[in-house]
């Protein structure tokens, strides 16, 4: 076996096929590995033998992949349940039943990433109840753990073509959602896996120097700590450029960490996913500025694939050195009968639960938009939210030979009981689907070829 001894920054490890000369290792599964994978996964309950049209021709397409992975955002509780929904929460309690831990296996569903703006709506008892519910299926997580070494560690999974590793982080959750590690003699604290994001507004370089004469006129102000790049007013940083829109500069030591734990990921498997659920300019068919620099670090890491989620709706594609990044899949499911809704809630929305329902609530909740949820604008109940895409990644000679995009509708234009479960797209309605996601992804040099309704994402193999 070969032995490398520069290292140049780029962590090199020993394969199969010696260091890999690029500074991530090599993807190493057999001939046909396929990964199916999906945006959030919002239902609170199971669907599997319900009466829904269409869904079980669908589900056929996860059943046939090695890896079946979507964003799990929900808490899965039960009767017996002893905690509490939280004063800080995702912008809505999300709640499901304990019959959906079999109903996801029995879908296909096999791994799932659990940080996000829902992890921690029902606290830590909640957090830890959908973690025993998903272990107890068979379904691998990653994202939420007893502390930051837990909730930010990959998780492994067997198949048939290699072992597989998942690495799930969020950049929107609610603050005390974040997990931390023991310092000194302080413990731990459990919660999901952050990275932290400080958000600037980007405007014009004239009316940043208003900003700032604003700013000097204001009690408190310290000249010593002036920096002539940005003003700071209370908690909002301005700065100047050329485009006015928001900057978002993540974390370097949640970076780091992030980055190591891919790394770590790649070394102990034969495929890595990391993955991130992220509202940030929620209103933009756009990535927000610092996805795309993130993602493509993930990928040089050791990731074979970045799967990103929150915007609930698409964004996207892109590949990078042979290897997809999805900036968002948007929703796999959409489905708002949760029940109970925290008091909150119901204050928010104006709405008294001795006289309105539950269903009530969420109405106005899913008509008005989340309030909570940073940068969401309009309504969501455009239709937008409720048409996605199945990927499905298959790979020959250890590179993405060909992507597949199954369309998927949600019944945007059913009633509350029945409405956000998927089905495939109809000829139209499918068309439609992949035209919009091949223009969104046309930005990154990607073409979508369409065929009998289906995308198709084919490439040339690259040389070794």
């Amino acid at each position: 076996m070969a032995k490398d001894t520069h290292d140049n920054g780029r962590h090199p490890i020993q394969h199969e096929g010696g260091f890999d000369t690029v500074g991530s290792i090599a993807t190493n599964i057999e001939d046909g590995f396929t990964m199916a994978a999906v945006g959030d996964l919002l239902l609170a309950r199971p669907v599997t033998k319900g009466r829904h049209p269409g869904f079980s021709e669908l589900i056929k397409i996860l059943h046939g992949a090695d890896v079946a992975f979507g964003n799990m955002e929900t808490n899965i509780l039960d009767r017996s349940f002893t905690g509490s929904p939280q004063a800080e929460y995702g912008g809505a309690y999300c709640i499901s039943v304990p019959e959906l831990g079999p109903d996801l296996k029995a879908m296909g569903f096999n791994m799932v990433s659990r940080a996000n703006n829902h992890t921690l709506d029902w606290g830590l008892e909640g957090m830890r109840e959908t973690s025993r519910v998903l272990d107890e299926n068979g379904i691998i997580h990653a994202g939420a753990g007893e502390n930051l070494a837990q909730a930010g560690a990959p998780r492994f999974m067997e198949t048939a073509r290699g072992r597989v590793a998942l690495v799930s982080f969020a950049t929107s959750f609610s603050p005390m959602a974040r997990a931390c590690d023991p310092a000194g003699e302080a413990p731990g604290r459990p919660g999901l896996n952050a990275l932290r994001l400080a958000k600037s507004i980007v405007v014009p370089p004239e009316m940043l120097e208003s900003l700032r004469r604003v700013r000097e006129i204001l009690p408190h102000y310290d000249r010593a700590g002036k920096d002539p790049s940005r003003v700071a007013i209370e908690e909002t940083i301005f700065k100047a450029g050329e485009k006015a829109g928001y900057n978002f500069e993540a974390d370097a030591r949640d970076v780091a960490e992030i980055l190591r734990n891919v790394r770590q990921g790649k070394q102990f498997s034969d495929f890595c996913i990391a993955t991130n659920h992220g509202h940030q300019q929620e209103w933009s068919d756009e990535p927000p500025d610092y996805e795309q620099t993130l993602a493509r670090r993930l990928i040089d890491a050791g990731a074979d694939t970045y799967v990103g989620h929150g915007r609930h709706a698409l964004r996207g594609i892109e590949i990078y050195k042979g290897r997809p990044i999805f900036y968002s899949l948007a929703n796999f499911f959409c489905e708002d009968l949760r029940t109970p809704v925290g008091a909150d809630m119901f204050a928010v929305y104006g709405k008294d639960p001795k006289l309105d329902t539950d269903a009530e609530v969420t109405i106005d909740e899913v008509a008005k938009g989340y309030p909570k949820a940073e940068g969401l604008v309009g309504a969501l109940t455009d239709l937008i939210y409720y048409e996605s895409v199945i990927s499905v990644s298959r790979y020959e000679d250890n590179q993405l030979a060909e992507l597949r995009l199954y369309p998927i509708e949600l019944g945007h234009s059913k009633r509350l009981a029945n409405r956000g479960v998927p089905r495939l797209a109809l000829e139209s309605q499918a068309k439609s689907i992949l035209e919009r996601l091949q223009k969104l992804s046309k930005p990154f040099g990607t073409q979508i070829q369409i065929e009998n309704g289906v995308g198709f994402i084919r490439l040339q193999p690259m040389s070794a």
